[in-house]
């Protein structure tokens, strides 16, 4: 009898529940497949929150939108760096897989609690809702490079912290004032 490989739905289930530990850091970017087609996945699983942040939040456009992907390239540069300093240059489709696919199931659930629990919560709660949830990505980030460079978790929270800060920086130059 010859083996089949699961229908692509549940392959897809498989990878989000993945990434959903990872995101609870149950697991690590190990884990992930070691595929550029499940890196395309996560950047437009990511791409896909950008858009419907996009649409769906009044205060948020296009040149948000635009700083956004800046910012999270430079993200994406700084962990390269990061792996390829610490020797573990192989591990970078995994770890930006596992990186970019927490991040858009964070945006999601941010994206979530400000649409559908503003009219409940009212505006500060879902704000603080979202920007908690902001906050829980630096630890995510840094359990995730902590794992792909065979560190302690204390290594990756400060490689996490010091590339969320320069992105923030990076976010606040870019910002036009109005």
């Amino acid at each position: 009898m010859i083996a089949t490989s699961p229908p692509h739905g549940r392959r897809v289930q498989k990878l989000l529940q993945t990434l959903f530990d990872i995101t609870l850091l149950r697991r690590g970017p190990e884990d992930i497949p070691h595929s550029w087609l499940v890196l395309n996945f996560c950047v437009g699983l990511w791409l896909s929150a950008l858009l419907a942040t996009t649409v769906l939040l009044q205060n948020f456009d296009k040149i948000d939108a635009g700083i956004a992907i800046g910012s999270a390239a430079v993200g994406v540069f700084c962990y390269f760096v990061v792996l390829a300093i610490a020797g573990f240059g192989a591990r970078l489709i995994q770890t930006v897989s596992a990186l970019i696919g927490a991040g858009a199931l964070i945006s999601f659930a941010m994206l979530v609690i400000l649409v559908l629990m503003t009219p409940f919560l009212g505006r500060n709660i879902a704000t603080l809702g979202a920007f908690l949830l902001l906050v829980w990505s630096v630890p995510v980030k840094g359990h995730i490079i902590a794992r792909a460079i065979n560190r302690h978790w204390y290594a990756g929270m400060l490689i996490a912290l010091t590339i969320f800060l320069l992105q923030l920086a990076f976010t606040e130059v870019m910002t036009p004032r109005s």
